[in-house]
């Protein structure tokens, strides 16, 4: 398209490439939207529009083209997903559904998102480029889920992800692959702001294993050997470690069998001494045990296979 085009024209042709972008939403793969042809239509559009000069104190090339000032402008955010995205089509999915239901929904989108803001990305590569702007296109579209979707559900996301993580615990069958798409997407929507959501993620999880754990303890004392105590808490290290490997992020994975570690057994250490003795515990035996548990490799993913009978039938 090297013809110069008008304002019109311009617009509608843009026009017609963000309705079909939109449709990305609805499961449609981009091959069957767009050809290489008309992908480089909608580029050379822009291209070509945002060197009309003469047209840039036009209203309406501001409110669809003037990238510069809409996009990346904060307070012109409406703008933004006007264009980038239809909240109408992406919170009703969302509204009604929780736990498991609602993390799919939601990685299921922001899945599609990306590729919806990817391909608009292709649209207004020149802008990207050469113009001066405050956020990057890729910024700018993170930011708008942000703020349209994220922010109107964020304790339902946060509480859905806790409560797979419980129910993982408690051996109920869990999809372990949504749970890791879920910490991606923690990690993701935080897009550069001073916000780490996945760090208030990771706070949550390690105190609700606190809780877990400290009660187990408790329960264990009351019913168990020093031997026995030793020998559940030991594979409970071992059994947590294999879990959450598959979905949390590596340095919370060591943070957890820290805490797990600490209310099993460290918490417990004088307890169980004094029970070994009134138990008269074989001393050489005991402190086999206990160094087993002392000395796992909490970050060693090579450790014995959770499949192995837990030992907590007594």
């Amino acid at each position: 398209m090297g013809r110069r085009i008008s304002l019109e024209e311009g617009l509608g042709i843009l026009e017609e490439g963000i309705v079909k972008a939109k449709m990305i939403l609805d499961g449609y793969p981009t091959n069957a939207l767009f050809t290489a042809a008309e992908y480089m239509k909608y580029y050379e559009t822009m291209l070509l529009a945002t060197k009309l000069r003469e047209l840039q104190n036009d209203s309406r090339l501001v409110s669809m083209m003037n990238l510069n000032t809409i996009m990346w402008n904060g307070a012109a955010l409406h703008s933004f997903e006007s264009y980038f995205m239809d909240a109408a089509l992406v919170l009703p999915s969302l509204q009604d559904k929780n736990d498991a239901s609602l993390l799919i929904e939601l990685t299921n989108m922001w899945a599609k998102y990306k590729v919806m803001a990817k391909c608009l990305g292709g649209f207004f590569l020149y802008l990207d480029r050469h113009e001066k702007i405050d956020a990057s296109l890729n910024d700018a579209s993170v930011r708008c889920f942000h703020d349209l979707v994220f922010n109107a559900h964020y304790h339902k996301f946060h509480d859905a992800a806790i409560l797979l993580i419980n129910q993982d615990r408690s051996k109920n069958s869990i999809d372990r692959d949504l749970l890791n798409n879920a910490m991606a997407f923690f990690v993701e929507i935080g897009g550069g702001k001073n916000t780490n959501y996945y760090d208030n993620l990771e706070k949550a999880i390690l105190a609700d294993a606190a809780n877990y754990y400290s009660r187990l303890a408790s329960e264990w004392l009351a019913r168990n050997s020093s031997v026995d105590y030793i020998k559940k808490a030991e594979w409970c290290l071992d059994n947590e470690l294999q879990r959450v490997s598959q979905y949390l992020h590596q340095t919370t994975v060591k943070k957890l069998l820290q805490v797990v570690q600490w209310h099993l057994m460290d918490q417990t250490a004088s307890q169980l001494i004094e029970r070994q003795k009134l138990e008269n515990v074989d001393a050489t035996t005991y402190q086999e045990l206990l160094s087993g548990c002392a000395n796992m490799n909490l970050g060693d993913e090579t450790s014995a296979s959770p499949s192995q009978q837990c030992p907590m039938s007594q």
